[in-house]
């Protein structure tokens, strides 16, 4: 089944990846456009491996239930006792299929990407999961669908990985050993796009089964790189805009991130023409609203607005919307 349509990264994601690599590239001393470029591609870069690598988790969650199998079973051969295991979960066919894509196998072997050191997460999650009520109807049903087995996987992610304190203390260690980053900012979006993979496989999937593309086109990595470097070449312009219309704020306590954010807002604005002012402001309100003050949505409309009215006034500004 053809899932190309769907891409990991989408354009709310590459315009908060441009601001925090702006906000970055003005804190370094020895800061270059070329090395804000290399900073963004690479953050893209870190982000699709963590996809890969939380599908790979029902890999390494499946292995550790296989191990504690054999572990039971020879205690249990060593005491003599009469013990018969429940393999269901170990023979899980939609687990299989992940093990077995060749995708997933090879971004994990070119990237080098490796659970050891995310071991601890993956045994807490074991336990939580053998302790759910879904995980024992799963174990106890008489009969067991394929459907079963991607429902108890898209269980696993939504309950026990979204928004879990275990799992994101394993990909802050993970990120250090394995030179990434934003993995814990962005786990719970990336945890949507595996549970949206998981959904698209069929029981006749093979390992050949295509899974989520960095991006769903050129055009969306060119508009990425555009953006980050109109907001880098038109800064002085930008912040006099800013500068020039603060009116109620004052200069000094305006919130670094508010400018990176507003300059960022402006190169979109002004530079793609294609996309609906409404959107822009949209955007960028909710991002302030995210990464800034608590106020921070309020300066941003507020400046915009009159940023855009003095500019249509001038007759330098010409998207055709109404500004309220």
């Amino acid at each position: 089944m053809n899932i190309l349509n769907i891409a990991m990264i989408n354009r709310t994601m590459v315009r908060t990846r441009v601001i925090q690599t702006l906000f970055a590239y003005y804190n370094d001393e020895d800061r270059t456009p070329s090395k804000a470029r290399a900073a963004l591609r690479k953050s893209f870069a870190d982000t699709y491996d963590l996809y890969f690598m939380l599908l790979a988790f029902a890999n390494e969650l499946t292995a550790y239930a296989q191990q504690q199998l054999e572990d039971q079973q020879a205690r249990a051969k060593a005491t003599h006792s009469d013990w018969k295991p429940n393999k269901r979960f170990v023979n899980n066919r939609l687990a299989q299929q992940l093990f077995d894509n060749y995708a997933l196998r090879a971004r994990m072997e070119e990237q080098k990407l490796l659970w050891d050191s995310g071991m601890p997460a993956v045994s807490e999650i074991y336990r939580q999961l053998t302790e759910s009520d879904f995980y024992r109807q799963y174990m106890e049903a008489p009969e067991c669908t394929y459907e079963d087995d991607k429902r108890i996987w898209r269980l696993i992610y939504q309950r026990l990985l979204t928004e879990s304190p275990v799992l994101n203390d394993a990909l802050e260690e993970m990120e250090v050993v394995l030179d990434k980053s934003n993995w814990t900012i962005d786990a719970d979006i990336v945890l949507s796009f595996v549970i949206k993979t998981i959904k698209r496989f069929t029981e006749e999937s093979t390992p050949k089964e295509p899974l989520l593309e960095m991006f769903d086109s050129e055009e969306e990595l060119t508009f990425a790189f555009d953006l980050l470097n109109f907001a880098i070449e038109d800064h002085e312009q930008y912040e006099q805009l800013i500068n020039t219309h603060l009116k109620n704020w004052e200069a000094d306590r305006i919130a670094f991130m508010d400018r990176i954010i507003t300059q960022t807002a402006l190169a979109e604005i002004l530079h793609f023409e294609a996309i609906p002012l409404t959107i822009s402001f949209n955007e960028y309100i909710e991002l302030a609203k995210e990464y800034s003050g608590e106020k921070s949505y309020m300066f941003l409309n507020g400046i915009l607005t009159e940023i855009l009215r003095d500019m249509k006034a001038e007759g330098s500004f010409f998207k055709a919307t109404t500004l309220k």
